[in-house]
């Protein structure tokens, strides 16, 4: 499959999940093809932002001399605010260039940090990388490729990003449960990390 038929693919997936995308935005980048960002609207207030363009080729271990066109995780960020951030598109598109830029390869229960606000006025200058599967269902690609996965994104503070990284995602996850954080409250402050 080429890139251009994964990238269709993927969108075909997003929209039969949400239905069609109110606004995009794009952004190129040195170095890395096109990234887009689609906005989508729900009944309930929510606004769902997701990435198209990292799924283009398979994200790369930096060690390897050689990247495989292949083989390899394939995925798309996708974040959901209450009320909406558009400041965020350009902040998503930049994450999601990240693999072809900086040679990373974006997991779940993996940080992504923006070293500033996520939006302006945010509490949050990061992102913990979710597990896939729970919004929109991976899309599968012929063999060998792997599917395309969607990661869904959830907004860290800087108190939070740094609990994380000393005790891990399940246990950060664990405590937004226990304190009963809205992770799609674009205002929300940081859960107790004593």
């Amino acid at each position: 499959m080429s890139a251009d038929e994964v990238l269709a693919a993927v969108e075909a997936r997003l929209v039969s999940t949400f239905g069609e995308p109110d606004a995009r935005a794009s952004v190129t980048f040195v170095g890395a093809d096109r990234i887009a960002v689609l906005r989508f609207l729900t009944g309930d207030g929510l606004v769902r932002y997701a990435t198209l363009g990292m799924s283009a080729a398979p994200m790369a271990d930096p060690n390897e001399l050689v990247a495989d066109p292949v083989r390899g995780p394939r995925a798309e960020l996708l974040l959901t605010v209450r009320g909406g951030r558009d400041e965020v598109l350009r902040p998503l598109a930049t994450l999601a260039a990240s693999p072809q830029v900086e040679g990373v390869i974006v997991a779940p229960g993996g940080s992504l940090d923006l070293g500033g606000p996520v939006w302006t006025g945010a509490p949050f200058t990061g992102f913990l990388v979710a597990e896939p599967g729970g919004l929109v269902e991976d899309v599968a690609l012929p063999e060998p490729a792997e599917p395309v996965r969607f990661l869904p994104l959830l907004p860290m503070t800087p108190n939070e990003a740094a609990h994380k990284r000393v005790h891990g995602a399940a246990e950060l996850q664990e405590r937004w449960l226990r304190y009963g954080a809205d992770l799609r409250d674009p205002l929300r402050r940081s859960v107790p990390l004593d």
